[in-house]
């Protein structure tokens, strides 16, 4: 018999809507999303642990996940680099992961960069794939990633979220004179 996953889950209120965090008993973050996603959330996590490989359970701040997140929200933006995420994923979904947590809080990335920095740069659309599929936004800092012309692409949470994110982290694409760059959905 297969031992089903318990994953604690807590809301938060964000000022871009409320987040839904989910956390392992060992205190790994397993997966963030927003309330409106949650669907979305519930199908990643079926795709990762298996149709009944998992189990949710209401929790209250597990292991401390939720105030941490919370932090980052009120301006502690470093908090989020060392919280501890175990995900279920294939390798080269881990890698493109690492590489997404690598990149500094205030710098956005192309897709066509972050293929780079694995060392893989014909995997342009492989890299884009594995991250739509990243499950812990903000923390694996998917919103730092970007179009190759600067423009804002697809993010799961919409678009303008992703642009609040970049805002609150300083890194918005701007055009000169202060304008935004066309956005565009991916």
């Amino acid at each position: 018999m297969t031992d089903v996953l318990q994953l604690l889950t807590d809301r938060i209120r964000t000022p871009i809507g409320e987040m839904l965090i989910i956390a392992d008993e060992d205190g790994n973050l397993r997966a963030t999303d927003w309330s409106d996603q949650e669907a979305r959330m519930q199908r990643l996590l079926r795709l990762h642990y298996g149709e009944h490989g998992f189990r949710l359970e209401p929790d209250r701040n597990p292991n401390g996940l939720a105030d941490a997140i919370g932090r980052y929200f009120a301006g502690d933006l470093k908090v989020i680099d060392g919280l501890p995420v175990e995900t279920g994923s294939t390798p080269f979904q881990r890698e493109v992961w690492r590489a997404l947590r690598g990149i500094q809080c205030g710098t956005t990335v192309s897709y066509g960069e972050l293929a780079e920095r694995i060392h893989r740069p014909a995997a342009v659309r492989a890299v884009g794939l594995a991250n739509a599929s990243n499950p812990v936004g903000v923390v694996i800092p998917c919103h730092r990633v970007i179009g190759s012309d600067g423009s804002l692409t697809g993010y799961g949470g919409g678009i303008e979220r992703k642009r609040w994110l970049l805002e609150h982290e300083k890194c918005a694409p701007r055009r000169a004179g202060g304008k935004k760059k066309h956005d565009k959905q991916s």
